[in-house]
């Protein structure tokens, strides 16, 4: 199972393994690392907003057009933001560093 670390507001790293095909959203909200989600991985919002350690940032494929317009919702946009929802983890993407920005914003609510 391949590992992501992630990077909490305090930089506290959570080593986790996910299974393949998981979304780093999916894998936060099963090990309990505190990104919300609020659409549940629909790209209805952008709460579950990453920055992407540069050193993977090209690994991933590229963003949606739909989840390009998510981010611009997003606080603290970095240039390797991208929404959790939207990785999905494979055997390519083991040792994936990603860290929580230090605010969401719920455009549901």
């Amino acid at each position: 199972m391949p590992k992501l670390v992630f990077i909490d507001r305090d930089d506290t790293r959570h080593e986790v393994e996910v299974p393949v095909g998981l979304s780093v959203m999916e894998a936060a909200h099963r090990h309990d690392i505190d990104l919300e989600g609020a659409c549940e991985g629909s790209l209805a919002c952008s709460t579950c907003h990453v920055i992407v350690d540069p050193a993977w940032f090209d690994k991933l494929s590229e963003p949606t057009e739909d989840e390009e317009d998510m981010l611009d919702l997003a606080f603290g946009l970095e240039r390797t933001s991208r929404l959790g929802c939207q990785i999905i983890m494979s055997e390519d993407l083991d040792g994936l560093e990603v860290r929580l920005p230090a605010e969401t914003r719920n455009a549901m609510v």
